[in-house]
């Protein structure tokens, strides 16, 4: 290795290192995006769950009360 080599070296590993912590970075930012979205997802799948089974109810209720006016009738 000569003593010429080494500054070029040194500035290419320098760039890498540069360019590494901006992925990293990116990637972070990502991360954080995704984990946002997911517990955005996660809390409106519990809400439509909540509304899909208050809509069964009420047509289970209904069809009870349709049995009992059938047998009444």
């Amino acid at each position: 290795m000569t003593a010429r080599k080494i500054p070029e070296q040194l500035e290419s590993l320098a760039e890498q290192v540069e360019r590494l912590t901006e992925l990293s970075r990116r990637l972070l930012d990502e991360n954080r995006s995704l984990r946002t979205s997911q517990e955005q997802l996660v809390s409106e799948r519990a809400a439509l769950l909540s509304k899909n089974e208050q809509a069964r109810s009420r047509v289970e209720a209904m069809i009870q009360r349709l049995k009992s006016l059938e047998q009444n009738a």
